[in-house]
């Protein structure tokens, strides 16, 4: 079979959707002949996708092979709607991952997305993105949920590499303290405001929490711009653009004394340095909450800090359920359940061989169930039942 894969989400771009493209784009040459369309930065977004529908076309017509378009999500497979009826002789598929089917843009919500039921198949992938489009009017049946893979490299990091040692030093880490990590953008449904002014002040002083991930401390045109817009739009723009929207009041709440001797924030970290900070950590935390029209559709960090053998705690939220399965890969804690978040990190630090054991056999879970070429197949399976 030959395939046509969609994307705006692509490296050199960094993400869990782009590292989600790049895996399927590469991971499908094994089953079938590919042809990519995927935005790399070198123009404007606005033009890529004006120019979206004339590029298809001419791929189409280039590669008359092609018997299958996949766009990989929601959003540009809802631009892609009205062009359908100029190639009806290929199959369409999207894949849809979460904020693009709970985007509260009213309009999108009524008008748009009953719209899919017009794609020949849809990809969810986690079970709560799949409800979240049933709820939206699609069919059950046109629903397949393919969960996202991991990179097995994670796993075999060396243990005592040469630089290792040097590298702890780099990231200013104390050997005597233990540490928990925050990964991520600083975006409010990933809850890291809400962990350090709820959770922290409840830790033992020995404890220190290391973030890292963008951060920067001084956006004054970007928020004066963002705030002088209603607060509905505000909340439109900060999503569809992926706005750090926690960030300013994650600096607010660093600067306090009482923060700076218990919280160190690293910025964006090379993977190297990301290794070796999961590997000697006591535990990933995934602290998210409830956002009104966002939704973590997946949580692929889950499941690289699980491959990497790192302990993973995560909010039973969302689409995360999909990647941690309590006590087989990971522990799932009530959302925004400060006492609950704070009672199992206690225990945590008090049993630390305990959880290192359950650490090594949840990564072994991990790396036994989740795996970029296991969620190639699956595409490949769902694509030549289409076709057949």
């Amino acid at each position: 079979m030959e395939v046509l894969f969609v994307s705006h989400k692509h490296p050199p771009a960094t993400g869990g959707m782009e590292k989600q493209s790049l895996e399927l784009i590469e991971g499908m040459r094994t089953y079938a002949a590919v042809h990519k369309l995927v935005y790399t930065g070198e123009e404007n977004i606005l033009v890529f996708f004006l120019r979206l529908e004339k590029r298809i076309i001419k791929l189409l017509k280039k590669h008359p092979g092609i018997g299958l378009v996949h766009f990989n999500d929601a959003l540009i497979g809802s631009l892609a709607l009205r062009y359908h009826r100029r190639y009806p002789q290929v199959k369409k598929v999207v894949t849809v991952h979460g904020l693009d089917v709970v985007f509260p843009w009213g309009y999108y919500q009524r008008k748009i997305l009953p719209l899919f039921n017009r794609f020949d198949h849809i990809v969810a992938v986690s079970e709560a993105t799949k409800r979240a489009m049933i709820a939206r009017g699609v069919s059950p049946a046109r629903i397949t949920v393919i969960n996202n893979g991991v990179d097995h490299a994670f796993a075999h990091f060396a243990k005592h590499s040469v630089t290792e040692s040097s590298m702890i030093s780099h990231l200013q880490l104390a050997a005597q303290k233990p540490y928990f990590v925050l990964l991520g953008r600083p975006v409010k449904r990933k809850g890291f405001s809400w962990f350090l002014r709820e959770v922290v002040p409840r830790l033992p002083d020995n404890v220190r929490i290391i973030m890292a991930g963008p951060l920067r401390a001084r956006r004054r045109l970007a928020r004066t711009l963002l705030w002088c817009c209603p607060p509905v739009w505000r909340h439109l723009i900060e999503l569809f653009l992926g706005y750090p929207s926690d960030e300013g009041e994650i600096a607010r709440i660093l600067q306090q004394p009482s923060m700076q001797a218990k919280v160190t924030h690293l910025g964006k970290i090379p993977l190297p340095a990301l290794q070796v900070l999961l590997r000697h950590a006591a535990a990933l935390l995934m602290p998210n909450i409830p956002v009104a029209g966002d939704m973590e559709g997946f949580g692929l960090v889950c499941l690289e800090a699980s491959g990497a053998g790192t302990l993973v705690v995560a909010a039973d939220i969302d689409g995360i359920p999909d990647a941690v399965s309590h006590r087989k890969n990971g522990l799932l804690l009530p959302a925004a359940d400060a006492d609950a978040w704070a009672e199992r990190l206690h225990h945590i630090i008090s049993h630390p061989a305990q959880y290192r054991h359950i650490a090594a056999d949840f990564q072994h879970y991990t790396l036994q169930h989740f795996g970029w070429d296991r969620m190639c197949q699956a595409y490949a399976s769902c694509f030549s039942a289409l076709l057949a």
